[in-house]
């Protein structure tokens, strides 16, 4: 594992593999590699597996995003992979998708395909990311709200068993600063004002949907539709019954199954 930061504070880590592909996660709105760990630690030795932890940022476009990504990957000589986009993470893919169509040939990354994880493409409930994205937080305090403390709870008492997992809720909560929570609610922003429709409609390499069954942030039931009808490049979905919105930390074992799959056809 090497850790690698740019100036603008992007964060990378890279968990090479003798074998298999190679997976570039990108994280939701939290940001960063905290709740995919029991997915890491399942993948091991099967995938490359590298990671991004996203900077603090409030000014930040989404192209931004995705060329700070794209000058990481080039910088660590990987040069072929697929994008492995969570929630938020595939507006920044769809993003990385439209700059590579523009480079053609001349791009130093050979994108494989898409595999979206709770990902989406037009964000399908924008009257509730607008009423998210409209709180304003006048004394923000320091420890996070409630709702994320509960659901870390969930994690441990549910998913996040073993040591290394209930360490990595602990950092996902201690992540959680005044600064954090502004720069989500900054990408709330980003994705409700995002139209990734035209990129869908160009993109013709393999994309895959994967989804936890009790998802009440993006609904597989409105995602899986538009997908199918909008990208020719879809190919399969699966839903993980026992999972939720965050379905490679909730349901690692088949989630790993299931993209190896994908990505090793």
């Amino acid at each position: 594992m090497s850790p690698v930061a740019d100036n603008e504070g992007l964060q990378i880590r890279i968990h090479p593999a003798p074998d298999g592909p190679t997976l570039v996660y990108l994280p939701g709105l939290h940001g960063d590699w905290t709740l995919v760990t029991p997915f890491r630690r399942h993948i091991a030795g099967h995938a490359a597996f590298v990671e991004f932890a996203y900077p603090r940022t409030l000014e930040w476009s989404l192209h931004d995003y995705a060329e700070h990504i794209l000058a990481a990957l080039d910088k660590n000589q990987i040069r072929r992979g697929w994008l492995l986009a969570e929630s938020f993470g595939s507006q920044i893919a769809w993003a990385i998708c439209e700059i590579l169509a523009g480079r053609g040939a001349a791009s130093t990354f050979h994108l494989q395909g898409l595999v979206l994880a709770g990902g989406f493409g037009s964000y399908p409930i924008k009257p509730g990311a607008r009423w998210i994205a409209s709180l304003r937080t006048r004394a923000p305090g320091k420890r996070p709200a409630l709702p994320m403390r509960a659901y870390a709870l969930l994690l441990r008492l549910r998913f996040f068993r073993c040591a290394e997992d209930r360490q990595a809720v602990t950092e996902f909560l201690a992540r959680r600063t005044p600064l954090d929570r502004a720069a989500i609610l900054h990408r709330i922003r980003l994705l409700i004002g995002h139209d990734p429709r035209p990129v869908m409609a160009a993109f013709r390499q393999p994309l895959y949907y994967l989804s936890g069954f009790v998802d009440p942030i993006v609904p597989w039931f409105l995602v899986k539709p538009a997908l199918r009808r909008q990208c020719p490049g879809y190919r399969q979905s699966r839903i993980v019954f026992a999972a939720d919105h965050n379905v490679l930390g909730t349901a690692p074992e088949p989630a790993v199954r299931q993209i190896l799959k994908w990505t090793e056809t």
